[in-house]
């Protein structure tokens, strides 16, 4: 698509939303159907339906909508999915289609894995902490050097796991969630339970500004290489970002801020002013290629659902839930560019 250059939505003419139609493919987004996102979209539905029904979800230039229009749309998309395999331009003869302008800067996250140890040894010895009881809202909490650093959690009972990866640790919680592989051959889902309320720092920025990496090769991969080659500087960059992720154990996940698991290269964090929870929506990024080149990889089209937010997603910024795996970890490491983003709303 052309870059939007319109601010706010500005609704699609139908020639081209029956084109944008047509460039979605579900087996990009890793679906054997279209049937298979039907579970995801009635989570969303349900979290709609608890919303104050008349109440305006979004209100944008070009664009005012209720909960109960959102919901309607969530409930048309389940009506034709059954359909959609056969008949994709459904999606334009069924939807106005609103593009948001100017493009949406496209990020991704991943659920990473991790070895991982029921009880601290030689090998595992980073904790992954629970929330502490004493932790308020909105009120700053010990920072990371307190919590890593200076051990102000240790003998209070709060370890839920021992990791042997220190950078492991930290991406997990940059990522807020993620997979343990415990010795005895248990995995469970590691999942956010809450912050300390410290404001987030952005490793890559700080590096970046320190001269440590190029500012066009700023990236989880490049981090990590560097962080692997100067052991000795690894506490210190962490430091420099306050912001703390404690976490629980689950036996599914992950899990978005509706509460419900997340669906790989359909699930979006957004911001909730921009886009809020449960919207539906389409969505056309390019990906990176093998080597981390932007827009390189192809591109990936579908359907997404916003199901999660982020601390540092905001304003004109979605962060596209990638999965699991090595396909997941790549993509969501490089991926850094701008996208079309469509709301779709029922005729």
């Amino acid at each position: 698509f052309p870059a939007a250059t319109h601010m706010g939505w500005q609704e699609l003419p139908p020639g081209e939303a029956m084109q944008a139609a047509l460039v979605l493919r579900a087996e990009d987004q890793g679906l054997n159907s279209w049937r298979d996102i039907a579970p995801y979209v009635a989570a969303c539905k349900k979290y709609v339906s608890k919303r104050p029904q008349q109440e305006i979800a979004v209100a944008d230039n070009g664009l005012t909508l209720t909960w109960a229009e959102l919901g309607r749309s969530l409930a048309r998309l389940e009506r034709i999915l059954p359909e959609l395999d056969r008949q994709p331009t459904l999606l334009a003869k069924e939807f106005r289609w609103y593009r948001r302008g100017p493009d949406v800067g496209f990020t991704g996250y991943f659920e990473p894995s991790l070895k991982a140890s029921w009880v601290e040894t030689p090998r595992f010895n980073h904790p992954l902490y629970r929330l502490p009881p004493d932790v308020r809202k909105g009120r700053q909490y010990h920072d990371r050097e307190a919590i890593d650093e200076r051990g102000v959690l240790k003998g209070r009972g709060l370890e839920i796991a021992w990791v042997e990866d220190k950078i492991g640790a930290y991406f997990l919680q940059v990522q807020g969630s993620g997979r343990l592989e415990f010795e005895d051959g248990t995995v469970k889902h590691v999942l956010y339970a809450g912050k300390n309320n410290c404001s987030y720092v952005s490793l890559g920025r700080v590096m970046k500004e320190k001269g440590l990496l190029e500012p066009d090769n700023v990236s989880m991969q490049t981090i990590r290489n560097y962080l692997a080659l100067h052991p000795q500087e690894v506490s210190a960059l962490f430091c420099e970002n306050p912001s703390y992720v404690f976490f629980r154990l689950a036996d599914s996940g992950p899990i978005g801020a509706m509460g419900v698991p997340l669906l790989p290269r359909a699930s979006l964090a957004t911001d909730s002013r921009v886009i809020p929870l449960g919207a539906l929506m389409a969505f056309s990024v390019p990906l990176p290629d093998e080597m981390g080149n932007q827009g390189r990889g192809g591109l990936l089209a579908g359907i997404g659902l916003a199901q999660d937010r982020g601390g540092a997603i905001k304003g004109n910024r979605a962060d596209l839930f990638c999965g699991a795996g090595p396909w997941a970890e790549h993509v969501a490491g490089y991926l850094d560019m701008q996208g079309a983003m469509f709301l779709l709303v029922a005729k």
